[in-house]
C-alpha cells in the first residue's frame, strides 16, 4: 500500500506539475503575441516613415537642382560685379594719380609765381609719364599762358587728365 500512496502522491505532484507548466506556456504565449504585436506595429510605422523620409528626400533633390539652376544663373551677375569693383579700383587709382599730379603741378605753380624766375634747369628728372607730360606742357605753354585766355589753360588740363587717365588705362590692362 505505501508504494501505491507513492504513486498517487507523485502523479498528484506531476498533475500540479503540469498545471504550473500549463499556466506558464500561456504567460509566454502571451508575451510572445503582444511583441508580435508589437513587432507588426513597429514595421507599420517604419514603412510609413520611409515613404515620408523618400519624398523629403526627392522634395531636397528638387531644392538642390533648382538652388544650383539658380547659382549658374547669378554667375554672370557676379562676374558683373567683381568687373566693376576693378573697374572702379582702376578709376580710384587714376583720380589718385590725376590728383596727385594735379597737387604737385599747382604746387610747382605757386613755387614760380613766388620765385624769380631764372634759368629754367630741371632739379630732378621726372618720375613718371605723367611728371614727363605736365613738364613738358609747362615748358611749351609756360611761356604763352600770359598771352592766351583762360579757356586755353582748362583745355590743357581736360588733356593733362585724359592722357593720365589713358596711362592708367593701359598699366591697368598690361597687369
Amino acid at each position: 500500500m505505501l508504494t501505491q500512496i507513492s504513486v498517487a502522491i507523485i502523479a498528484v505532484a506531476f498533475a500540479v506539475l503540469v498545471v504550473y507548466l500549463i499556466k506558464t506556456l500561456k504567460a509566454a504565449t502571451q508575451s510572445l503575441e503582444k511583441v508580435t504585436q508589437t513587432l507588426q506595429e513597429v514595421r507599420t510605422t517604419i514603412d510609413e516613415l520611409s515613404y515620408e523620409v523618400k519624398q523629403t528626400i526627392r522634395n531636397t533633390n528638387d531644392i538642390t537642382v533648382d538652388v544650383q539652376h539658380k547659382m549658374k544663373q547669378i554667375d554672370p551677375v557676379m562676374d558683373t560685379v567683381r568687373n566693376l569693383g576693378e573697374a572702379l579700383s582702376e578709376v580710384t587709382y587714376a583720380v589718385k594719380q590725376i590728383s596727385a599730379g594735379m597737387v604737385s603741378r599747382f604746387k610747382q605753380a605757386r613755387l614760380e609765381k613766388k620765385q624769380p624766375v631764372e634759368a629754367e634747369q630741371p632739379k630732378h628728372l621726372p618720375l613718371t609719364a605723367e611728371e614727363c607730360t605736365l613738364q613738358s606742357y609747362d615748358a611749351v605753354y609756360h611761356q604763352q599762358e600770359q598771352s592766351k585766355p583762360s579757356k586755353s589753360r582748362n583745355w590743357l588740363a581736360y588733356v593733362d587728365t585724359a592722357i593720365g587717365l589713358w596711362n592708367s588705362f593701359r598699366r591697368q590692362k598690361a597687369r
